[in-house]
């Protein structure tokens, strides 16, 4: 085994932060992130409150949500009356088609590699146009290029990911943006890794655009945000009928009646610790493991790397061909993977083959990777 390079050491306190099984080696940060002590603790209170005084919690509740949303917003870079709490991506994605009212003959631009549950809300509304970006596409030039090749006349919206989800890869950047609104098209941005991931997580300000906080912005789960250009806001549906609809945009989005808050009232205080711990620090720290894992991956197990980017804290690799071509062969891959060598990674299918995808993040260790890469090697052998 190689030696561990000392850029690699452990980041002080990390670990403890979270209440994460040791006996488990958590790679798999992005699909669904983790929350820091100080994060739970700051909802259970939240919880205790509401309990205390249901009347006086519910009934502030819009205007908490509001000072809440702003800590956010400022956060992200956003507009404060910009953005709109939501329960994750799939919700915010369905909230955008709603408000869009496409007719069926509409073209909406999407790519293989978007999610599932995503892409099936814009199937639902309109005529799918579904770019075929192999995942070895050589740089961001080529990604670019093949998107804007496919834009056709009946195209009226791209819903595109800023990082995608299986494959870490990057396709809805500034320039792709600014090129596809040149073109009268409405682009949407699932940006699900992009809130504490990137520094600008709004860069290229798209029409729409939403993002998980429960992922890299270390908030609970639930806790995502939806971002609309001021010329959209007032078409955005209310999700449930409530008292704040005649408010309009972003608390009619919001407000649930009954419902529980608490994770949104505590996500700004998930990238409140971010900015404590040095944001910079964190995902240079955490882009780091990523690139050691995948790096070891490739060198041990002959995995061949896929390109992306290397200041992401995610990176994926090709299994081997035959390995992880179907939904059901990945998810007994991963769950094999779990049950023999203890460790928590993605697996995506792929036809001809699949691919592993592994992330950083401060509570991890190279020893895990070091793990991952030996007994996967061993895992693969023969198949």
């Amino acid at each position: 085994m190689p030696t561990t390079p000392t850029a690699l050491a452990e980041f002080p306190g990390g670990a403890r932060l979270f209440g994460l099984s040791p006996r488990v080696a958590h790679l798999n940060h992005g699909s669904f992130g983790a929350v820091p002590g100080p994060v739970a603790r700051a909802r259970r209170r939240l919880l205790t409150e509401a309990d205390a005084d249901p009347d006086a919690f519910f009934l502030a509740a819009p205007d908490r949500l509001a000072t809440a949303r702003g800590r956010v917003a400022d956060h992200l870079g956003a507009d404060r009356e910009g953005i709109a709490f939501v329960t994750n991506a799939t919700e915010a994605a369905n909230l955008v088609m709603d408000t869009l009212r496409l007719r069926q003959d509409d073209e909406i631009l999407v790519t293989d590699h978007g999610y599932g549950t995503v892409v099936s809300a814009a199937a639902s509304r309109a005529r799918l146009n579904t770019v075929a970006l192999d995942p070895a596409l050589p740089d961001e030039d080529a990604v670019h290029q093949t998107v804007l090749a496919a834009v056709t006349p009946r195209t009226t919206v791209a819903l595109l990911d800023q990082i995608s989800s299986p494959t870490a890869r990057p396709i809805a950047t500034p320039r792709l943006l600014a090129d596809l609104a040149e073109r009268g098209v409405t682009t949407v941005v699932d940006g699900a890794h992009a809130p504490g991931m990137l520094a600008d997580p709004l860069a290229g300000r798209p029409d729409f655009w939403f993002g998980n906080l429960h992922k890299w912005g270390y908030a609970p789960p639930g806790s995502a945000v939806l971002a609309v250009a001021a010329a959209h806001r007032a078409a955005v549906p209310a999700p449930v009928p409530s008292w704040e609809d005649h408010r309009g945009f972003p608390r009619a989005v919001e407000y649930r009646a009954t419902t529980d808050y608490t994770g949104w009232l505590a996500a700004p205080e998930g990238l409140d610790l971010l900015a404590c711990l040095g944001a910079q620090q964190v995902r240079a720290h955490n882009s780091a493991l990523a690139a050691y894992g995948a790096e070891l991956l490739a060198r041990i197990t002959g995995l061949t790397p896929l390109p992306g980017d290397d200041s992401l804290a995610m990176r994926a690799l090709r299994l081997p061909p035959g390995v992880a071509r179907t939904h059901d062969e990945a998810t007994a891959l991963r769950e094999e993977i779990a049950a023999r060598l203890g460790c928590r990674v993605l697996i995506w299918p792929w036809p001809g083959g699949g691919g592993i995808r592994i992330c950083g993040q401060i509570y991890n260790r190279p020893q895990e990777y070091e793990h991952l890469a030996a007994g996967l090697h061993s895992l693969l052998a023969g198949r």
